[in-house]
C-alpha cells in the first residue's frame, strides 16, 4: 500500500495528514516530509495517523527522531490518533507517555498552546 501525506499550516502549526501503511518501505517518505517541514522552520508539528492503518517500528523510530528534532529547536511534536490498533501500538511501547496523543486536530492545537 501507498503512503498518503500532505501538509498544511494552520496558524502556529505546521500539520501533517498521514494515510495508508508506514512500514520500513513508506517511512523514509514521512521522514523527508517533516524534515522539509522542520527546515521550513516548522517546530509546531501535528501529525495526523487518523488514516493509518498500519505502523511499524521503523515509523515509530521516525516520529521518535523527529520529537527530538522539534525539542532541540524548542518545539512540538503532537499526534493526532483515533484508531485503537495504532493507539495499543503507542500504549505498548510506552511511546503514549512521551508524545501527546489527541482525538483531534483542534484538541491537539488547544493542548499545545
Amino acid at each position: 500500500m501507498e503512503l498518503a501525506l500532505t501538509s498544511r499550516t494552520d496558524g502556529d502549526f505546521e500539520i501533517i495528514e498521514v494515510g495508508g501503511e508506514i512500514d520500513v518501505y513508506t517511512a523514509p517518505r514521512l521522514r523527508e516530509g517533516i524534515v522539509a517541514a522542520v527546515d521550513a522552520g516548522h517546530t509546531r508539528l501535528i501529525i495526523d495517523v487518523r488514516k493509518v492503518d498500519f505502523l511499524d517500528s521503523t515509523g515509530l523510530g521516525v516520529l521518535v527522531g523527529a520529537l527530538k528534532r522539534v525539542r532541540a529547536d524548542g518545539g512540538s511534536l503532537d499526534i493526532v490518533c483515533t484508531q485503537e490498533r495504532i493507539l495499543k501500538i503507542f500504549q505498548i511501547t510506552g511511546l503514549d507517555k512521551v508524545f501527546g496523543l489527541h482525538a483531534s486536530l483542534e484538541e491537539a492545537q488547544s493542548v499545545a498552546k
